[in-house]
């Protein structure tokens, strides 16, 4: 008994040695028995197309669609070129507060940082010396006058005796030239005192002018003399802004004509526009070599003292008026180590990379001097998904300032 187990397959007999005829008779009968199963065949046929299926998308992929972008057309029109410049205020008027006199300072008068009127006492010395000074001058001028006094009674008593023959002529004249020299010494004292009295006024220190009083800088108790700067009172209604301006934007400023030298804008330090406009008052005589510019000045009206000395601002104003200028989104600028250039979207949609010069900005565009044409699209949003030959998909772009102003041709 054999204790040897064979294995076969039951698909698949054992094969024995047979002609080639007979192989392929064989496996024909073998291969109908394999699929004779419908659910077989099926099978089959399923894995038959999936693989069909791996193999196909291991072909050509389809081509991805064009990038978006937003294009906009250049703009032309009549623009209004403006310029700014920062300036630093200064009141129209800046009187420094020094005393006539020397003395103590007892008081101060006024509010630090209040408007004041012409004349109004701002501080109080002590005055006790200067009144003494007036009572002295009283007392000599007084003395004067009792001298000319005498003096004219001689000249009337020696007058009739002179022609009596009574009195020499010496004696008249004598009584002559002391009448003068009396008449002389009263209007001296007068002259003296009027002086005192002026001194004993002068230890009151009031303000020259209206206008704003700034902090004080004495305080009670110090000896003030004539060279002691005790506050300072600013006119500041108008008020004068100085600017420094390049000779070539002040060229092309005077060759707009005056009508734009009394059109001044004001930008304050947070941004505002200030309400009143204002006038240049005067350009410096010569321009600066170390700088290349010439100082400007500027008046604004101020109501209610708001703008005050030493602030900061912009002065803006028109220097020139481009006809039919070229204007683009700044955003639709690329720059790269001083070459400024655009995107422009074709009629077949296909992009071209342009190197564009640019002129003042207007707005949020810029001028174009020279590398494009009216009515060329741009790109303004996509710009670093885009190259020359690049097809892409525009959409228009409606976000510019230009659209809502008017002159467009």
């Amino acid at each position: 008994m054999n204790t040897k187990s064979e294995w076969r397959d039951p698909l698949w007999p054992e094969s024995k040695p047979t002609s080639t005829a007979a192989l392929s008779a064989s496996n024909r009968r073998v291969f109908s028995s394999y699929f004779s199963c419908p659910a077989q065949l099926l099978c089959a046929l399923l894995l038959l197309s999936v693989a069909l299926a791996g193999c196909s998308s291991k072909g050509e992929k389809p081509a991805p669609p064009p990038p978006g972008v937003t294009v906009t057309p250049v703009v032309k029109k009549d623009v209004e070129i403006r310029q700014e410049w920062v300036g630093t205020m200064a009141g129209n008027i800046d009187a420094d507060i020094r005393p006539k006199v020397e003395g103590f300072l007892l008081t101060r008068l006024y509010s630090e940082g209040s408007f004041v009127e012409k004349g109004q006492a701002l501080f109080q010395l002590d005055k006790r010396q200067a009144q003494a000074a007036v009572e002295q001058a009283t007392g000599d001028l007084e003395r004067a006058k009792a001298a000319l006094s005498q003096a004219e009674i001689d000249v009337r008593r020696y007058t009739p005796l002179v022609a009596q023959r009574a009195v020499s002529q010496a004696e008249l004249d004598k009584s002559l030239s002391l009448q003068r020299a009396a008449t002389a010494s009263v209007e001296a004292n007068q002259a003296g005192l009027d002086n005192a009295r002026l001194n004993l006024g002068w230890t009151s220190v009031t303000s020259p002018i209206a206008g704003i009083a700034g902090v004080s800088k004495v305080g009670i108790g110090d000896l003030i003399t004539p060279n002691t700067v005790m506050t300072t009172v600013s006119n500041v209604n108008p008020i004068y802004v100085d600017v420094n301006v390049a000779e070539q934007e002040y060229l092309r400023f005077r060759r707009g004509g005056a009508e734009k030298a009394k059109n001044l804008e004001l930008i304050l330090g947070d941004g505002t526009i200030f309400p009143q406009r204002g006038r240049v008052l005067f350009v410096n005589r010569e321009v600066d070599t170390r700088t290349g510019t010439i100082q400007v000045r500027g008046e604004f009206p101020n109501p209610g003292n708001v703008l005050r000395p030493g602030q900061y601002a912009r002065v803006r104003a028109v220097t020139e008026v481009r006809k039919d200028a070229l204007l683009i989104p700044q955003q639709s600028v690329a720059e790269l180590q001083g070459i400024y250039q655009v995107a422009v979207v074709g009629s077949d949609n296909k992009v071209t990379i342009k190197t564009v010069k640019l002129g003042p900005q207007f707005h949020d565009m810029w001028v174009v001097e020279s590398g494009l044409a009216a009515g060329e699209n741009v790109i303004v949003d996509g710009l670093q998904r885009v190259k020359t030959g690049v097809t892409v998909a525009p959409a228009p772009f409606k976000d510019t300032q230009a659209n809502a102003l008017p002159g467009d041709k």
